[in-house]
């Protein structure tokens, strides 16, 4: 599903207690941000992808974002490259 903007995502979350997207990461950005593109997200990060440090920080964003613990947040696939698949689970 292509979501349009972020409450459009929250809502789907609140709404099945769980999630699945994917987002294209943009690493060693100015600032974190987040772009709701046709079929995919594009996360900019400001950590760069070295020893798994965007990933954490990928975690870290999406923690706050939705204002949940981290540990509720997962990337279930693509953590060498810049195409992820996002898991939020309660």
């Amino acid at each position: 599903m292509a979501y349009k903007n972020f409450f459009e995502l929250k809502e789907t979350f609140i709404k099945n207690g769980s999630l699945k997207f994917k987002i294209k990461v943009i690493a060693a950005s100015k600032e974190n941000s987040i772009e709701f593109l046709d079929d995919i997200i594009k996360v900019k990060i400001r950590e760069k992808a070295v020893e798994g440090r965007a990933n954490k920080a990928i975690i870290e964003y999406f923690s706050n974002l939705f204002d949940i613990p981290k540990s509720k947040i997962s990337i279930s696939l693509g953590h060498r490259g810049s195409i992820k698949l996002i898991e939020i689970n309660l």
